[in-house]
């Protein structure tokens, strides 16, 4: 067992459910957890349980009338009635919501903890990364802002330099605006341009508060982008960043909604692509955050083909044990999605893509595509304010 790499889990969190027709079906969770244990990398790290968020944890980053409304709607959701964010189409008000909720945001401060202390060098919680959630509000499917706690914790808890790095499809709306004058927080975001994508946030000019400009990073990306603009986009934006930075510990965020087949957005990113970046953030953290990594969750409503095998891939990843893309998905794991959801389960651990990109400082900018303009936007606005040439 490595015990130097915790995976965040209790089976409680499945509780995290707007109900039937939802698109953030509880069910990804538990298939990803399985598939987790049916290639055995359960016993490649340590299984870790963390307590729920309490009360003062919460207000690291929430107001305490919204955490006091979403334990009315816990308690009883007929009360709901749209006031912060709660009873809406996107975060409909169920019974247990606070509860659910609070877990899944302790499981976050829990590996912030279990890291800063060095109780652990890396550690995932796939169940997190509901970054959306505001200080006073439920947005995006997301209640409590596990991400803005996890990186509210270190700080308290003496960190000095935190990067956030969000490849979810949509814009990190929520941690940015947690930290947005706070210098000590790099928050980059690679996201679905605004104009076709909730939350309409995330523009390159975008760039922090008055007492932290600069630390702030969003990248606009053009609909239609398939793995190579998506991996260009990256590197040409974010290892120089973090280089600069140089943080102490780097916070992730993999929502697996980048994919070409998830319903809800319009990139053509594949397994095999959000697979490369996982690797990617972990040789970040190696070089750049003596080796402290912090991987979420996130977004991701192709809840059979997508979720579980990009986030089986994050946990193989982040314990030195990375799954084989041409393995094949374990037999009693496809009978369990067939059973759970009348699915048919992927084959394969890929998507049958070798995933390159063209180095930015090797090939240069083309102002005649439309990513590689995405690029240079990003880069003016946010990189002289770190010192950097854009």
């Amino acid at each position: 067992m490595n015990i130097r790499t915790h995976l965040m889990w209790d089976d409680a969190v499945t509780g995290y459910d707007f109900g039937p027709g939802h698109p953030m079906d509880p069910v990804r969770l538990g298939l990803t957890m399985r598939l987790v244990e049916a290639f055995g990398l359960d016993g490649q790290v340590k299984v870790v349980a963390a307590r729920a968020a309490g009360e003062s944890t919460l207000r690291l980053v929430h107001r305490q009338d919204y955490v006091e409304a979403v334990r009315r709607v816990s308690a009883d959701p007929t009360v709901a009635d749209g006031s912060y964010g709660l009873g809406t189409p996107d975060d409909p008000a169920f019974a247990g919501m606070h509860e659910a909720s609070a877990l899944i945001a302790g499981q976050s401060v829990g590996a912030a903890e279990a890291v800063w202390s060095g109780q652990a060098l890396r550690a995932v919680n796939f169940t997190g990364g509901l970054h959306h959630a505001m200080a006073g509000s439920a947005a995006g499917f997301c209640v409590y802002n596990d991400a803005a706690l996890a990186i509210a914790r270190l700080l308290e808890l003496g960190a000095r330099r935190v990067a956030y790095v969000d490849v979810d499809v949509h814009h990190g709306d929520g941690v940015q605006a947690a930290f947005w004058d706070d210098p000590r927080v790099l928050t980059i975001s690679l996201h679905e341009h605004p104009r076709t994508l909730f939350p309409q946030t995330g523009w390159p000019t975008e760039t922090g508060g008055p007492e932290a400009e600069g630390s702030a990073v969003n990248v606009a990306l053009p609909a239609g982008t398939g793995d190579e603009g998506w991996l260009r986009a990256f590197h040409a934006v974010v290892p120089e960043l973090l280089a600069a930075f140089q943080p102490e510990v780097l916070v992730t965020q993999h929502g697996a909604d980048t994919h070409i087949e998830d319903p809800l957005a319009h990139l053509a990113v594949t397994v095999d692509a959000q697979r490369a970046v996982a690797e990617s953030c972990r040789r970040l953290a190696d070089e750049h955050a003596a080796g402290r990594w912090i991987a979420l969750g996130g977004g991701g409503y192709a809840v059979v083909d997508v979720v579980p095998r990009t986030w089986t891939h994050l946990v193989g990843i982040a314990a030195g044990h990375p799954v084989d893309p041409q393995a094949a998905t374990p037999e009693s794991w496809r009978h369990e999605v067939y059973a759970r959801t009348r699915q048919q389960a992927p084959l394969r651990m890929t998507d049958g893509r070798q995933p390159r990109w063209r180095d930015w400082d090797e090939w240069g900018y083309d102002p005649a595509d439309a990513l590689d303009r995405a690029v240079v936007a990003t880069r003016r606005a946010s990189f002289p304010a770190l010192g950097l040439l854009p």
